[in-house]
């Protein structure tokens, strides 16, 4: 004779079902039997002065009037800047003749920038007075048409 193919945890996940479909069954008769005052006064909801949700109309004593010219969509328009000025004056803190580069402290922003001796106009040293101009280079600014100031 053989064996049932229903085994004990078969049957007692069946009546779980079987349970759940009842009771969702017997909730959904209750819901129809009593329905909820109200409908679409209990969905609507509202949003207050500070951007929460709530339940209760907003205070309209609170309301602030604002112009469709002051609101801002996306980046703001670049203002135009001032082109800084091209010539600058700074001095040699370290100048390798033998290797042909070296440092310059820009003297308004007090920023190194380096200088090739192919970018200079005459021969310099360390400590000299300069005048140059800026270049984007490769790898940052470098200064160009150096002069020693006389």
């Amino acid at each position: 004779m053989a064996k049932s193919q229903e085994t004990w945890n078969k049957k007692e996940k069946e009546k779980a079902r079987q349970k759940k479909k009842e009771e969702k069954d017997k909730k959904k008769e209750e819901r129809r039997a009593n329905p909820t005052s109200g409908g679409l006064d209990n969905m609507i909801a509202y949003v207050d002065e500070n951007g929460n949700l709530s339940d209760t109309p907003p205070d309209l004593t609170k309301k602030v009037k604002i112009k469709a010219e002051d609101i801002e969509i996306g980046v703001p328009m670049r203002v135009a800047e001032a082109e800084p000025d091209p010539n600058r004056t700074g001095t040699v803190t370290f100048f390798d003749t033998s290797k042909g580069y070296g440092f310059i402290r820009d003297q308004e922003s007090q920023e190194s920038v380096f200088s090739h001796i192919n970018g200079h106009l005459e021969a310099i040293q360390e400590g000299n007075k300069v005048t140059f101009r800026m270049e984007r280079g490769l790898k940052g600014m470098n200064a160009v048409d150096v002069k020693v100031v006389r």
